[in-house]
């Protein structure tokens, strides 16, 4: 009887190995058709509502305006500026995404009248009191992530792909990620974040996708719920424009004091 599991254990060790090399390589050819779809739309400008709900309820709305420029060959950059309110009108945002090196990230706080860098280290932290972090708001470069895929799922009556995307670069916040990425637009309906200890920290409602350019898909609202801490952000994006000539110059630490 001994003899018999130890045969049946080798044979289904090799079965069990070549399944999870089938779901890493599924994953990542999933991820890479989501990539490949998203190429070339050169840059993009938006304005977005940015509402902040605390545990009971209150609420907090600010006006943003975000640029991105399409990088070849590196992450994207972007860059965001606070319009209101007041307290913090005038304050920007900068990032060069990479793909395994740390990013390039940093903030102009118009009180101070400079340009803070942010370290490499502080990007699991919260941008500008939200739920989103540092780096839930960086381009997800392919090489930035391990790929698995789960399974496949319907969600409110769409069929998504299931990835879990684990961090291939240092100082993420989060052990995983589980993206249910829709198998028409290639383009995420949720994501479950996982933090260091592999808890559910937060989960983020992607919807009222409107399609660009004939090709390029682009969420009109996003919500993020925190379950450690019961707060939300949601973020409502409306006005894209496309291929507007930005450059380099467009995304530098001085338009960003400007």
């Amino acid at each position: 009887m001994r003899l018999l599991l130890v045969l049946l254990t080798a044979l289904l060790l090799p079965t069990k190995a070549a399944l999870a090399d089938e779901a890493a390589e599924r994953g990542l050819a999933i991820a890479t058709e989501a990539d490949q779809r998203d190429l070339g739309w050169q840059d993009s400008s938006a304005s977005m509502t940015m509402t902040l709900r605390n545990a009971a309820g209150e609420e907090s709305t600010r006006e943003l305006r975000v640029k991105v420029l399409e990088v070849s060959g590196d992450g994207d950059k972007s860059l965001t500026l606070f319009d209101s309110p007041r307290d913090i009108a005038g304050t920007g945002f900068l990032s060069y995404t990479h793909a395994l090196k740390p990013d390039d990230q940093w903030l102009y706080l118009p009180a101070l009248k400079r340009v803070k860098r942010i370290a490499s280290a502080n990007k699991s932290g919260p941008f500008m009191g939200s739920e989103f972090a540092y780096e839930d708001l960086t381009s997800s470069e392919i090489q930035k992530y391990s790929y698995r895929l789960l399974g496949e799922e319907s969600l409110d009556g769409r069929e998504a792909f299931m990835l879990e995307e684990t961090p291939a670069y240092e100082h993420s916040g989060y052990t995983r990620r589980v993206v249910w990425l829709d198998k028409t637009m290639y383009q995420p309906l949720k994501v479950e974040f996982y933090d260091r200890k592999n808890a559910l920290l937060k989960t983020l409602l992607a919807s009222d996708y409107t399609q660009y350019l004939d090709r390029y898909w682009r969420a009109g609202r996003m919500h993020m719920t925190n379950h450690q801490n019961g707060k939300e952000t949601e973020l409502l994006w409306r006005d894209y424009q496309f291929r507007q000539g930005l450059s380099d110059r467009d995304f530098d630490q001085n338009t960003l004091k400007r």
